[in-house]
Formats: structure tokens, sequence, C-alpha cells
């Protein structure tokens, strides 16, 4: 059994997140040392870098709870697992389009600016009031 800092180290998930989703019941409350520490498994920390892993490939919480949830259960319900990554992988496609709109109308504020100009084109049509 480890301390949070440990568990922390190992996993991946910072001490202020372990806590959080012990509040939010993500994961079990962990066992209690007799001076109130918590103490961690190895199954606590395994439960952490698996959380850890679905948020670093940008799954909401909800859906990271829920594949940890169907990974520790008996059926481990392959369909619903593709579900969810198939709905996850549409909306980092709607997003990538976004981020490639937000790019273009970037690029093309900033293909107006000149060194040395008095007036930066990009602040003024940043500044009126037509929406792009």
């Amino acid at each position: 059994m480890i301390a949070i800092g440990e568990a922390s180290r190992q996993s991946g998930v910072g001490i202020e997140t372990i806590r959080y989703y012990e509040r939010e019941g993500i994961v079990p409350k962990p066992v209690r040392a007799s001076n109130n520490r918590r103490l961690y498994s190895a199954e606590d920390v395994g439960r952490l870098r698996f959380l850890k892993k679905c948020r670093d490939l940008g799954f909401r919480l909800a859906d990271a709870k829920t594949l940890l949830d169907l990974s520790e259960g008996d059926g481990k319900d392959c369909r619903i697992v593709k579900e969810l990554a198939v709905l996850h992988i549409s909306y980092l496609r709607a997003k990538i389009s976004e981020l490639r709109r937000l790019e273009t109308a970037l690029y093309e504020l900033t293909a107006n600016c000149d060194s040395g100009n008095v007036s930066c084109p990009m602040l003024s049509q940043l500044r009126s009031a037509n929406d792009r």
C-alpha cells in the first residue's frame, strides 16, 4: 500500500485530480491508515492509469468512467466500447475541422501584418464589428 503522492507519481495523475475522482465517485475511496492518510493498492493505481490514458486520448471524464466500469465488469461489452470510440472519433473530427477553420482565419488575419506599420491590420480587424 502506498500514499497518495506515490500513487500520483506511479499513475501520472495529479494529487488534486485523484482527490477529485474520489469525491465524484469516479474511483472508489481508498482505505485509510490509522493516521487517516489515504493508502492505495496496485489496483487503485491501475484504475488511475486507465483513466489517465482515456483522458490523454481526449475522452470526456464521463466516458472514461464508463470505460473504466466496463473494463472492470464481467461482460466487458466490446460493442459499447466501440460505440463510445466511434462517437469520440466523430467529436475529434469535428474539433479538427474547427481548428483548421481557426487556423485559416488566423492566417488570413496575420497575412496582412507588416512589421513596422503604425496601425496593425490584425488588431483593426479584430476590433471591427464584422464577424468572420
